[in-house]
């Protein structure tokens, strides 16, 4: 009997369990509900469940770190230049000039300057989409503090500067998401003139991104005194694209070993390099190869690869497998 009254006595001393957390909120929200009408009870609730959905649809942390990863994807892209004609008129017969037939007749001067303008201009948007994240991560901050606050004020009298801050965050979004497409670069003199009697049509310049290229730290490997080196494209195939390949040894401790660097083009995602130096350090570089359309080109990935140390020498190559007769 003595054993069942101290249970019963434990019982009730138990650690705060789950329902004494929830029966602590209900008493608080109970005590907040006494101090008001229960009209402004009403829209203080209502409010309320207002900035929780816009916290949970709009600005979700989810949704934050997606953007945060596309907006560094973006960083390490290359930028490029697209010149394409514009839409022929209704009932034009003449056929629209392909893209590298107009860069045969493009002012290469003139296109050079735009090229520098194109690169100014993706130096831009990476900074303004970065500064846009950083508003984005401010007021979700902001407002879930807002939320988790038990001052109703903010959501009776102070409700219309939420609505502000609310609208103010849309519009952020809005121009976060219209700005991580590339856009038109503008012209302010015509890269093409008239040829002849050519009637040439009127062009268009795009800023247009390719994904960067990557190494494959799995497949990547150093050996005794050479490496085998596989890279890939982000996302998208590496469909007939030309690449450049850097090499080059850390730390060299002699002048011969200073010439261990080079630049070997690549056509495809693959490539050994032979006569390395065992039991040393290389870095090596990918990229595309420059072409006449890059503008920007932020980012390349490197590697770094330790070969193996020499092995011991082992028997002569004519003692190695099984043994002759006597």
């Amino acid at each position: 009997m003595d054993f069942q009254v101290t249970g019963r006595g434990l019982d009730k001393r138990q650690p705060d369990g789950p329902q004494h957390f929830l029966d602590q909120e209900e008493a608080e929200e109970a005590e907040d509900r006494q101090l008001l009408e229960p009209q402004a009870w009403s829209t203080y609730m209502e409010r309320r469940a207002v900035l929780r959905e816009f916290l949970t649809s709009e600005l979700s942390p989810q949704l934050l770190r997606r953007h945060h990863a596309r907006v560094e994807l973006l960083r390490r892209c290359s930028f490029h230049v697209q010149i394409l004609p514009e839409h022929l008129a209704l009932g034009d017969q003449n056929p629209p000039l392909l893209p590298h037939t107009i860069f045969q007749l493009v002012d290469p001067c003139k296109f050079q300057r735009m090229k520098k303008l194109g690169a100014a201009q993706a130096r831009i948007q990476l900074l303004l989409l970065g500064d846009l994240l950083e508003q984005l991560d401010y007021g979700r901050a902001a407002l879930d503090a807002l939320l988790e606050s038990p001052d109703p004020q903010p959501f009776l009298a102070g409700w219309a500067l939420v609505e502000q801050r609310l609208a103010g965050l849309s519009a952020v979004m809005d121009n976060f998401l219209a700005m991580m497409v590339p856009g038109r670069l503008h012209m302010k003199h015509r890269l093409v003139s008239d040829v002849g009697a050519t009637k040439l049509p009127h062009i268009r310049l795009l800023l247009s991104t390719k994904m960067p290229v990557m190494f494959d730290r799995k497949e990547s490997v150093a050996h005794q005194d050479w490496a085998t080196l596989r890279w890939f494209v982000t996302i998208q195939p590496a469909a007939h694209e030309q690449f450049e390949l850097r090499f080059k040894l850390l730390d060299p401790r002699t002048q011969q070993e200073c010439l261990q660097h080079g630049i070997v083009p690549v056509a495809t995602c693959t490539f050994k390099i032979h006569h390395l130096l065992p039991d040393r350090v290389y870095k090596f570089t990918i990229k595309r190869v420059e072409s006449y359309s890059l503008v920007y080109e932020p980012w390349q990935d490197s590697l770094t690869l330790h070969t193996k140390p020499r092995t011991p020498e082992g028997p002569a190559p004519s003692l190695l497998g099984k043994p002759g007769h006597p």
